[in-house]
């Protein structure tokens, strides 16, 4: 890579580390956004060094000539018409996964899939830390790939969560294990099918061969015909069936059977700490990885029995007036809101709505009308869509709050009963009133940490 030629287009968080890792590693490096240097601010303080050349608030066709690589931010939609004419130019086009994988070391393992990603990520890291490992959590999860590459080592282990966006411009990315978890229906303003979304996804064992191990959800339709198409050896994880090979659940215990067909015993269901069907998958799939990857099966027993769950996903914020409130901001899709829905136990009111993707939200409505929820405070653009699909299944409690957030915590409050929860599980993205669900998320928990007790 010394002395390539690196073009880096998009200046968000994982842009601006994908230049500073280039540049370390010895290339030429042009960075490029529409916006100013005002407009993105602070950010790119890191990027004043000698090496990197600054274009911003150009058209990127204005700033390919003279390129080896182009380095495409992950928001950025690898269809469009300057990324044809980059490769036309003869320009190898890559994203910053791609990068960070080729200028890393470690053992990689990539972990994907519409829901339980970061929960199983972040599980996974804390396996690898608590088994005395030198461990970088990183991807779509808040760290980027590209601001721990640099510094791994061979032996480091890298738990890597992968969003479609990441995986659509990845070339020579082979981790030594990769997992799918899931797939229902997300992201189709970009990717237009399922066939297309799956297809991308992937794209994950693309590389791998008989020696890696690819992971899959035997409970998933989608990610069980996966299993015909890789290359590379299949583990299964299963909360619902007995599997020949992988982790599920026998007589109330958590094992894995290996690819030799030796079983073991990890962890009763019933010690596994973070709540909720959903996250027992996730400790099925973190298992399995960890179990691949040569883990002593106590190291994940203890950490299934301590991991606390990850900031966003249905996390605890407070107990107000004997009512809990909950922040799931990183529902962002309608499935990923039924699995919260199912967690609760107690009379809910729901905070729904967002940004648009073209999710359907029909069975998810379907479930809420028969699940513990009592009421839904409709917000964003989304929010009279979903209050239209929620008539259509005979759920009328619900008003709309428009894109006043602190107003629709208070109309939440209102219709809560002591004993009960208010649930923020938007089933969309953010983008219509937040930078991201992480800066929703926040917001949930600064407007209800500043609410007063009654009669106070």
């Amino acid at each position: 890579m010394i002395g390539k030629k690196v073009l880096v287009w998009g200046m968000a968080r994982s842009g601006i580390h994908a230049a500073k890792l280039a540049c370390d590693a010895g290339c030429k490096v042009r960075i490029n956004d529409l916006k100013s240097a005002e407009q993105i601010g602070s950010a790119l303080d890191v990027l004043k060094t000698d090496g990197i050349e600054w274009r911003l608030g150009e058209p990127i066709e204005n700033v390919l000539d003279g390129m080896d690589m182009l380095v495409i931010s992950p928001g950025i939609p690898y269809d469009l018409p300057a990324v044809s004419k980059a490769k036309e130019m003869g320009i190898e086009v890559i994203g910053e996964i791609e990068l960070s994988y080729r200028l890393g070391q470690g053992h990689v393992i990539g972990i994907t899939g519409t829901n339980g990603k970061t929960t199983t990520t972040s599980l996974l890291g804390a396996i690898f830390e608590n088994a005395g490992k030198v461990t970088h959590v990183v991807g779509n999860i808040g760290i980027p790939y590209s601001g721990r590459a640099g510094m791994m080592k061979q032996d480091d282990y890298v738990a890597c969560e992968l969003s479609s966006f990441q995986l659509e411009s990845t070339v020579e990315f082979r981790p030594e294990i990769a997992a799918v978890l899931n797939l229902t229906e997300d992201h189709l303003n970009r990717h237009k099918t399922m066939e297309n979304y799956a297809n991308i996804k992937m794209r994950i064992f693309e590389k791998q061969d008989k020696t890696n191990y690819a992971v899959l959800n035997y409970d998933d339709e989608y990610t069980r015909r996966m299993a015909e198409r890789v290359a590379s050896t299949v583990i299964w994880f299963s909360r619902l069936n007995q599997v020949d090979k992988g982790a599920f659940i026998e007589d109330g215990v958590i094992v894995f059977v290996d690819k030799n067909g030796e079983k073991t015993n990890v962890c009763r269901v019933e010690d596994v700490y973070i709540p909720g069907p959903h996250n027992l998958e996730n400790a099925l799939a973190a298992t399995a990885c960890a179990m691949c990857a040569g883990i002593p099966s106590p190291v994940i027993r203890h950490t299934l029995r301590t991991f606390r769950g990850v900031e966003h996903r249905i996390e605890t914020v407070r107990v107000l007036d004997g009512v809990k409130y909950i922040n799931d901001s990183k529902g962002t899709n309608p499935d990923s809101t039924i699995k919260a829905i199912e967690t609760m136990r107690e009379p809910t009111v729901i905070l729904l709505g967002g940004s648009e993707k073209n999710s359907d939200f029909t069975d998810m409505c379907r479930i809420l009308k028969d699940s513990q929820v009592r009421y839904a405070v409709l917000i964003g653009k989304t929010g009279e869509r979903i209050g239209e699909t929620l008539n259509k299944v005979g759920f009328t409690d619900y008003e709309y709050a428009g894109y006043d957030f602190e107003k629709a915590i208070e109309k939440a409050r209102l219709h809560a009963e002591n004993g009960g929860c208010v649930l923020l599980s938007p089933a969309c993205a953010s983008f219509d009133m937040f930078e991201d669900y992480e800066a929703r998320g926040r917001e949930f928990k600064r407007i209800v940490n500043a609410l007063k007790e009654s009669g106070t």
